[in-house]
Order: C-alpha cells, then structure tokens, then sequence
C-alpha cells in the first residue's frame, strides 16, 4: 500500500544522518511500513547506506544487522558447533510471511514491530541474544532483545531509537534447540509459539511468545520434566485474548507445546 503521506526521502550513511525530524521513520525491509497506510509517516530514512556488515560470525557468536534480512540468515553456512542454527530457519516457517517477504524483511525489523507473534523475536530471545540500541540522543545502551517488548506492538524503543545489531552469544548458539507452534488456521498468524534451548550441562531455557503480550523465558538448571514444563508456562502471566485466540486457550496449548519441547530436548 502506498505511503500517500510521505514527502521526502533520504539515505543514512552515517549516525549523524539517522536524526529523525517530525514525522521520519526508519525504513529497512519495509514489509510492515508500506503494508498499512501510516498517515503519520511523512519522511523515510532508509539505513541500506550504513556502514558494516549485514551479518558477521565473530569469536563470540553472531551479529546480526539492522538490514539483515531473513533469507540472508536463512543462507549463512553452517557453522561447526552451532547446533541452535536450524531454529531461525523453524522460526522464518512460523511467520506469518512467504519465502519471498524473507528476501526483503529484515530480522531486526521483525524484532523492532514487538508483536507478541514475532517468529524471529522468538529465536533471538531463546537464545539470550543481546541488542544494541543507538538513542535519539546519540548515546548507545544494550539491553536484552527479551526487554525490548512492552506489549503486542510496543517496545521500549523511542522515536530515533535505532537497534543497530543483534548479539547472539556463541554459548547459546551451541545448545540444541527446538519449536512448537498452533494457530486457529492452518495458514494463519500463530497463536502460540514456543522455543527452547538445552546445552550439554543440562541447562534449559523454555520460551513462550504469541501467547503471552511479551516473552515469558522460563530457566532451569537442569532439564524439567514435560509436566513441570507445562505447569511452569501455564502459570505465567501475560495471556491475552484477540481474534487470533483467548486467553485460556493460548495458557492450555502454551503448556502442551511447552511439554512437547521439554520432552525434545531432554
């Protein structure tokens, strides 16, 4: 859909440039941002001009850039040892998106809308991936990707707060993972999703999202049982009820998908 409000169009080449006026918004994939009209928006600032690589394999583990998309994640080789790699392609599935939104739609884009259904805010926070946030006020913080959302739709983030990267640790990229899914439709948007991740030292990391408003994580020490599981997500807070399910619903299927993940990877 067009953007009939929008007026003036520019290309960030440094920080300096990302100083938002009234009205600018940040444009990378675009896929939500052209989807709906946004009256508001009346400028673009588009970040394909910042320096840096889109995506890096470092000594830690993995950066993840604001122009990122979610096919080029989808195509990073596989890494020795990194056995939570396959969670972003079981991720990019759970999205209510094709195969070809992936090659536009950027995964920090899907982490910034800070819907509850965010696939790919689902894997970064299962796996304790860290975000850095360069302000309005040109100060920088880092903060957890799991702090980010307040809310389906609302995040943390001001207006000219940009999420510059996406830190994801190698100690978590080296746990096994796993991911269950249910929607009301076959082809619909999820109404619960969870993740988990478990390394060879027992640790266990349980993660509901689409069900809750913002990511419930859920740590053990050691692997729970499928029923602990399942009554540790039944109990937590934050179901919500819209068209996409109600809230009793979503607690039910959060704790039988959460069972499912605890028996997988224990």
């Amino acid at each position: 859909m067009d953007l009939s409000a929008v007026t003036g169009y520019r290309v960030a080449t440094s920080r300096a440039d990302l100083a938002l006026a009234p009205g600018e918004r940040f444009l990378a994939g675009g896929t939500w941002l052209f989807s709906e009209p946004n009256r508001d928006v009346t400028g673009l600032v588009d970040l394909a001009g910042l320096p840096g690589p889109r995506l890096e394999v470092t000594r830690d583990g993995l950066i993840i850039g604001a122009t990122c998309t979610i096919a080029e994640l989808l195509a990073l080789p596989p890494h020795l040892g990194w056995a939570a790699q396959p969670l972003f392609a079981d991720a990019a599935n759970a999205l209510l998106a094709s195969f070809k939104i992936w090659n536009e739609a950027t995964v920090v884009g899907n982490i910034c809308r800070g819907y509850s259904a965010a696939a790919m805010l689902a894997a970064c926070v299962t796996l304790d991936a860290e975000a850095l946030v360069w302000t309005a006020d040109g100060d920088e913080r880092i903060v957890p990707v799991a702090s980010l959302p307040t809310g389906n739709g609302t995040t943390t983030l001001a207006h000219g707060d940009l999420v510059r990267e996406v830190r994801i640790p190698a100690d978590a990229l080296r746990a096994r993972t796993a991911l269950r899914k249910i929607a009301l439709a076959e082809l619909g948007r999820s109404g619960a999703v969870v993740t988990g991740r478990a390394h060879p030292d027992g640790r266990t990391v349980i993660v509901v999202t689409a069900a809750t408003l913002t990511p419930t994580v859920l740590r053990y020490a050691a692997p729970p049982d499928p029923a602990t599981a399942r009554d540790d997500a039944r109990a937590a807070a934050g179901y919500y009820t819209d068209a996409l399910g109600a809230a009793d619903w979503r607690r039910h299927v959060s704790g039988v998908l959460a069972a499912e993940v605890a028996e997988e990877l224990a």
